[in-house]
C-alpha cells in the first residue's frame, strides 16, 4: 500500500519529482500545523493511499507543510488549506480546496483511473475504510439537512478560531492581501512581531458567509485571540493605542525572551 512522504526541503521536492515516471500521479496534499481541518484531511489521504499499491509507479503521495516551504506553495497558488493538487508530469490536472471528503476522494480517484487507461483503479475496493466511509456519510447527510449542514459548518469554525493563538481571517493572504483594511491590520501584526495563523476567506466562500454569522460580525478582516473575536481593524487600533503592550503576549520576541 502506498504511504505519504513529508516533503521537508525544496531540493527534496525536486528531487522527488524528477525521480517520477511522466505517467505518475503526483497527489500533493498542501497543509499547516495549526489548521485543525489539515488533521482530519491527513487522516483521510493516509486511508485513502493505502488503497493504492506503492510498487506500480501508478501514484506518488507527499505532504508538503504550505508556510515552510512557501516558494512551493506560490508555485500552486495555495492560498488556504487543506489544499490538494493532482498533477501528472508538469500538467496539474485538478485541484481541491478545503475539506470536503467527497471532492478529495472522487478527484483522486478519477485521475487514478485515468493512469490505467480508463479501466479500474489500482486496487479495486468494494467497502470504502471506516474512516473515509463515515465522513463521507456525513458530509452527505449533512448536504442533505440545512439545519446540520450548518451545525457541522459551526463546528468547523469553532475549531478554525481556535487553530492558533491568534487567528486573522482575512481577504487574500498576508503577503498578497486582496483589501487596504487586510493590509493594514498584517502591518500591525508584523510591527509588532506577532506569531499568528491566517485563513484566506476569498479562497472559501462558505467560510466567509458562515463566520459572518458565526461571529455575529458582518466584515472582514477579523482578529481572534485565544478563540474569541476581537474585531476589525478599528478596534485593533483603538485596543493598541490604549494600551501598546495590547500584543505583546503574542510577539515572538516575548518567546524568544522566555527561551533565553
Amino acid at each position: 500500500m502506498s504511504t505519504i512522504k513529508e516533503i521537508t526541503s525544496e531540493d527534496e521536492w525536486r528531487s522527488h519529482v524528477a525521480a517520477l515516471a511522466p505517467s505518475t500521479l503526483l497527489i500533493i496534499s498542501f497543509h499547516a500545523p495549526w489548521a485543525a481541518p489539515c488533521a482530519q484531511m491527513a487522516t483521510v489521504l493516509k486511508t485513502l493511499a493505502a488503497e493504492y499499491p506503492a510498487d506500480d509507479g501508478a501514484t506518488s503521495w507527499v505532504s508538503v507543510n504550505a508556510e515552510e516551504l512557501s516558494d512551493i506553495s506560490e508555485t500552486y497558488d495555495v492560498t488556504a488549506v487543506p489544499y490538494l493538487v493532482l498533477q501528472r508530469g508538469d500538467q496539474v490536472l485538478e485541484a481541491v480546496s478545503g475539506s470536503s471528503v467527497v471532492k478529495v476522494r472522487t478527484a483522486i480517484e478519477t485521475h487514478a483511473k485515468s493512469t490505467t487507461g480508463g479501466g479500474a483503479a489500482a486496487v479495486t475496493v468494494t467497502e470504502k475504510p471506516a474512516a473515509a466511509a463515515a465522513a463521507v456519510e456525513v458530509e452527505t447527510e449533512t448536504e442533505a439537512d440545512p439545519a446540520k449542514a450548518k451545525e457541522a459548518l459551526f463546528k468547523r469554525l469553532g475549531e478554525l478560531v481556535k487553530a492558533a493563538p491568534v487567528m486573522l481571517f482575512i481577504k487574500g493572504t498576508p503577503s498578497a492581501p486582496q483589501c487596504g483594511f487586510s493590509r493594514q491590520l498584517v502591518g500591525l501584526l508584523r510591527e509588532r512581531s506577532v506569531r499568528y495563523g491566517f485563513f484566506n476567506i476569498l479562497a472559501d466562500d462558505e467560510v466567509r458567509q458562515g463566520l459572518k454569522e458565526f461571529a455575529e460580525w458582518p466584515t472582514f478582516p477579523q482578529l481572534w485571540m485565544d478563540g474569541e473575536l476581537v474585531g476589525g481593524l478599528d478596534i485593533i487600533k483603538e485596543e493598541i493605542e490604549s494600551n501598546p503592550d495590547f500584543l505583546k503576549a503574542y510577539s515572538a520576541a516575548k518567546e524568544e525572551a522566555v527561551a533565553a
